[in-house]
């Protein structure tokens, strides 16, 4: 049996009858195929750089041009209300000389991953009646007010990668580094953060280490220097 042919109707475009127009359509370029080729050595990308490498060129997200990163960064949410489930399960305990840490909140199971450290939300705030003591990474205003109204505290220290890992393994033996880029510094040189390197803290807080002293000190000399008035 022959398969029936179809002729087009002039003046009338149909499926049957389309066809790409003229000069539309090129034969791919096979780059990378010897000198001989013509499109080979830099297979037309240029000399070196960026986009002359394998890939296509773009970055992938966060990527900030080779250094360490200083963004970006994952925290771990706990908050007010799970926080006083675990105490009242006896899942967790805090005193002033042992605030709870990402190791405490990770053992007890009140957080999975500690990220790049924990952050202590005001979610569930009206449910909190025990005081507690923690030692964050970061913390929202709300629930620093909701910790200190029952006579808690809260104190945010920075951690590394490498600091948050000796925290969680319980490991005292390495010093701890300090903040270095502008925007930790600021955030933990400043006692509305309850950062652990402000000044109040240095001399308010417990359980403070000689060497926070030292990096209060060094860290917040910017404050006393009026650049402005430069002769």
């Amino acid at each position: 049996m022959s398969l029936a042919r179809f002729r087009a109707v002039p003046g009338r475009v149909q499926l049957f009858n389309l066809s790409p127009a003229a000069n539309s359509q090129h034969k791919q370029k096979r780059v990378g195929r010897g000198q001989g080729s013509g499109r080979g050595g830099t297979s037309g990308r240029g000399h070196k750089g960026q986009k002359a490498r394998a890939g296509n060129g773009k970055p992938k997200a966060g990527f900030e041009g080779g250094q360490t990163q200083l963004s970006r960064k994952t925290w771990a949410p706990v908050n007010l209300d799970r926080i006083q489930h675990w105490i009242d399960q006896g899942r967790l305990t805090s005193s002033p000389e042992k605030p709870i840490t990402a190791r405490e909140l990770l053992l007890s199971g009140c957080i999975h991953n500690a990220h790049d450290g924990v952050k202590l939300l005001a979610n569930g705030a009206e449910h909190l009646k025990t005081p507690v003591h923690i030692t964050p990474s970061r913390a929202s205003q709300s629930a620093i007010h909701a910790v200190e109204k029952l006579g808690g505290t809260v104190l945010c220290k920075h951690y590394n990668v490498l600091a948050l890992r000796d925290c969680v393994h319980g490991r005292t033996d390495r010093v701890e580094a300090a903040p270095t880029n502008r925007r930790d510094i600021l955030w933990y040189t400043s006692w509305k953060n309850r950062g652990y390197l402000s000044p109040v803290a240095i001399k308010t807080m417990p359980m403070v280490e000689e060497r926070w002293k030292v990096l209060s000190e060094q860290l917040t000399k910017y404050k006393k220097q009026d650049l402005l008035k430069q002769k």
